[in-house]
């Protein structure tokens, strides 16, 4: 095997050979010899005994669920939760705590979103449930209205043109695709409408959006969620509706003789930006201080909910990582850093400002590995980056693999995370943890995502997971 790894690292770019060969150390175990990977599974197990006999994680969620709560940057809920990260972090005898500025949008909701729809005939209007999309413009204080026309794809939008949609409100109503067995799949095959559809249809004259929610479950719970406006168009106000609304109001446009209008009144503003933060702590090593494997979530919020799922159980298992190392008296060769980033919901700023500060100060990045997708059950990690780093990794990933089989952990390739993905340029690599997704997105953006829907159980064996392969990456590099 080890002339294998000389006949790979020879064919790499000179600058790749020395980043691999610094942080390899030519340390890995040997593939089949079980007796010199016990020592290893021996230090896993332990991880996992401390998680699920003395974890925080589940705790520390609990207090910024209940005592902080959402959490959308700009907002005080923000600032608050900065200051509560960064007082937990500190109780944690870490080497370094503190924190990163960064200017963030501060977005608002205001009052509550009216949205209705009617035939204009006695005993035909449906009261639907809305939340403004984030960063939308609002109404000016008074109703948007205008006949209501379905959307099911782009190319029925691009059929109407703007004969067939000036004046109106653009409903689209493409449902996730439920045959999709992972779900976040079907959510990147959707979400389009909500990130592009109201500039696509401003361009064409509508005067409003409404969407079908990003989610898989019948509810009547929104989803809101981040919209790109195209400034080539006139800006115009968007929400989105629950699946059971949505499910309502297209057999009212089915069922009417007479078109349905819609009446839309939202409250949203974009204020100046504000100043905020990422929080970050680490734990430095011992043999390549200057190298970091990064274990992270997103500290902001949308505004509806806890915040729980998305993403504080991500922030609570990143930090507990850390602890389970101080606790254990383990002493890493890389530097371990857990990094809380700021607005991810609705600007990536804190991933692009890290990114930059890393770069900055000559920090290489061993691995990225950002827990968003939920705090359910283990089923493993995904991996990208360059592939100069990625094709070696798998080539020896079996390895790992057999030393976390038995906690139901796979390794595959695949995405990361988005904070983390600034950091691409390092060339080092990048990883999501990935645990069951089949209800992540009932929860997803909405008032639903709230402490009470996280399991305890599920949510520490996410923490010792992440630690596993922080400790198995610290130990082999790459």
């Amino acid at each position: 095997m080890l002339n294998t790894w000389k006949t790979t690292l020879a064919r790499l770019p000179q600058n790749a050979f020395l980043i691999v060969l610094a942080t390899l150390n030519f340390a890995f175990p040997v593939a089949g010899q079980n007796s010199g990977q016990a020592p290893d599974a021996a230090f896993i197990r332990k991880i996992y005994d401390q998680a699920l006999r003395d974890s925080r994680c589940y705790p520390w969620l609990e207090d910024l669920c209940l005592n902080v709560g959402h959490r959308l940057s700009g907002s005080p809920g923000a600032e608050k939760a900065v200051q509560w990260s960064e007082a937990v972090l500190d109780t944690l005898g870490l080497d370094s705590v503190w924190l990163q500025p960064v200017m963030v949008p501060h977005w608002v909701r205001g009052a509550a979103e009216q949205v209705t729809a009617s035939t204009g005939k006695k005993g035909e209007n449906l009261q639907l449930n809305a939340l403004a999309l984030g960063g939308s413009v609002g109404t000016g204080g008074k109703a948007v209205r205008g006949e209501v026309v379905e959307i099911t794809s782009w190319e029925a939008l691009d059929a109407l043109n703007e004969r067939g949609i000036r004046g109106k409100i653009v409903f689209y109503n493409r449902p996730m695709d439920p045959t999709k067995l992972h779900t976040f799949e079907a959510y990147g095959g959707a979400v389009d409408q909500r990130a592009h559809g109201p500039s696509r249809a401003a361009k064409y004259g509508a005067v409003g959006v409404l969407v079908r929610s990003m989610g898989l479950r019948l509810d009547d719970f929104p989803h809101t969620g981040s919209l790109r406006y195209d400034s080539t168009y006139t800006l115009i106000p968007a929400a989105a509706i629950s699946t059971l609304g949505a499910e309502q109001l297209s057999a009212l446009l089915r069922n009417s003789t007479t078109p349905v209008t819609a009446s839309m009144q939202l409250n949203c503003q974009t204020l100046p930006d504000v100043l905020s933060y990422n929080v970050i702590g680490e734990i430095r090593g011992t043999e390549f201080p200057d190298r970091v494997i990064l274990v992270g979530g997103h500290l902001d919020s949308w505004d509806v909910g806890h915040g729980a799922h998305d993403d504080g159980a991500g922030c609570t298992q990143s930090m507990d990582v850390l602890r389970y190392f101080r606790q254990m008296n383990y002493s890493p060769r890389h530097t371990i850093r857990c990094v809380l980033f700021m607005n991810e919901e609705n600007g990536l700023r804190g991933g692009h400002e890290y990114a930059r500060e890393a770069e900055r100060k000559g920090e290489f990045h061993v691995c990225a590995i950002e827990s968003d997708a939920g705090g359910f059950t283990p089923r493993g990690f995904s991996f990208d980056g360059d592939e100069a780093v990625i094709n070696p990794f798998f080539e020896k990933v079996s390895e790992f693999e057999e030393l976390l089989e038995p906690y139901g952990l796979q390794l595959k390739r695949g995405g990361s995370g988005a904070d983390i993905g600034p950091l691409k340029g390092q060339k080092g690599l990048l990883s999501g943890y990935r645990p069951d997704s089949q209800r992540y997105f009932d929860y997803h953006h909405t008032a639903a995502d709230v402490f009470d829907a996280v399991n305890k159980r599920e949510l520490e064996l996410g923490a010792a997971s992440m630690a596993a392969l922080v400790y198995l990456l610290d130990k082999y590099g790459l």
